[in-house]
């Protein structure tokens, strides 16, 4: 450190602001000034900021703005400490540190280290938001996602540096930090597991902000992804929160992908229609709905037989896929099937069941709807043998 009188002279000049001001109202009022001063002038820079990034460039912006704060802190923290006559108490304060004079250009480096730090951090942002902004091969999500690690990393680099140049042994630290991390892994395993999940779906990308997905029961649009969860708007309002452990353990399903989705109605026609006639007129309705996609072309095609009717599978696509468009759509073909279907005098039927009698040995009696167990000597007394053509 300096010598002491160097000290002493500096808070003997600083003290000397108390007597400037005799007032404690007008010194709590200096001090109250001040503070907003520290507190605004964060708000100050950001406003001007993009005007000195127009005139100077990024780095000079970002290095004026640092210097700025700083300057701008210094002298309101040493006019307040000066106010109240404090100045003797802060350097006792820092007598008692465990700093010696040769530890000046250590100070000296760490604080142009993190100023270095600080100020690559904001350069690299704006070099990533340039550079990746540009491509659509990632999203919002994964950019946000690669500035904090890149931040991360610069930050240890920095912090390393500043441990190597205060002679701090690096592998102690390490060997700590080591058993530290294995004891909270195994407390936190969960969060871990969501957080390690989290980037997984980064990689990956089944999906993004925005999409329809369905994840195990839960289905909506995606609102947000963060490293711990994703959250979901379900098509009832709701906010649903699923841990990313979950998300990449259940079935995803994303259904607006490639901004288009298939749907399929189902309609069935009379066994006595003629089916191939049935086809070409649903066929006819689909080309005239507004509310689907003409490529790729609707289809019509013959399912199966079921019990009332033969089904038919009307299948077509909608764009910007959404539960409400999905509805609509829904409605709309429906409602063109039916009226086409009347209009054509194609019955559409109702679930139906035939009931049919037989005859069979050991007394079964078949009456309208129901089968009864008779005795064969009660038949034979009323002239009947068992059968339904009578005695001989």
């Amino acid at each position: 450190m300096a010598e002491p009188g160097f000290w002493d002279a500096a808070a003997k000049q600083v003290n000397s602001l108390s007597g400037m001001v005799d007032s404690t109202l007008l010194k709590l009022l200096v001090t109250i000034a001040a503070v907003g001063l520290m507190a605004g002038i964060g708000y100050v820079t950001n406003r001007v900021q993009d005007r000195l990034r127009d005139d100077f460039g990024d780095a000079v912006a970002d290095v004026l703005t640092v210097l700025v704060i700083t300057v701008t802190f210094g002298g309101a923290a040493t006019v307040v400490v000066g106010l109240w006559g404090s100045a003797d108490e802060v350097i006792i304060a820092m007598r008692g540190l465990p700093i010696n004079q040769s530890d000046g250009p250590r100070i000296a480096i760490t604080v142009v280290v993190a100023l270095t730090i600080h100020i690559l951090s904001r350069v690299l942002k704006r070099v990533l938001q340039d550079f990746l902004g540009s491509t659509r091969a990632l999203s919002d999500h994964q950019r946000r996602m690669t500035y904090r690690v890149a931040q991360v990393v610069l930050w240890t680099v920095g912090l390393i540096v500043i441990l190597g140049v205060w002679n701090v042994e690096l592998t102690g630290l390490l060997v700590g930090a080591g058993f530290a991390g294995i004891v909270v892994g195994m407390a936190a395993r969960q969060t871990l597991g969501a957080v390690l999940a989290g980037f997984v779906l980064m990689l990956a990308r089944p999906f993004e902000i925005g999409d329809w997905v369905q994840i195990g029961d839960s289905e909506g649009i995606v609102t947000d992804i963060s490293i711990f969860n994703t959250r979901v708007q379900t098509f009832d309002g709701e906010y649903v929160m699923i841990p990313n452990d979950i998300v990449s353990g259940e079935r995803v399903v994303n259904r607006s992908r490639k901004g288009r989705l298939r749907l399929e109605v189902e309609v069935g026609v009379d066994y006595d229609s003629d089916v191939e006639h049935a086809v070409e007129v649903a066929k006819e309705s689909l080309r005239d709905e507004d509310e689907i996609l003409t490529v790729p072309t609707p289809q019509v095609i013959v399912k199966r037989f079921a019990d009332s009717a033969v089904i038919l599978g009307a299948r077509f696509w909608i764009d910007k896929p959404s539960a409400r468009r999905k509805w609509r759509a829904r409605t709309a073909v429906v409602t063109g099937l039916k009226r086409a279907f009347e209009a054509e005098e194609i019955k559409i039927p109702f679930p139906q069941r035939e009931l049919s009698g037989r005859a069979e040995a050991g007394g079964f009696q078949v009456t309208g709807e129901t089968a009864e167990v008779g005795d064969p000597a009660e038949a034979a007394a009323d002239g009947g043998d068992g059968s339904d053509g009578g005695g001989s």
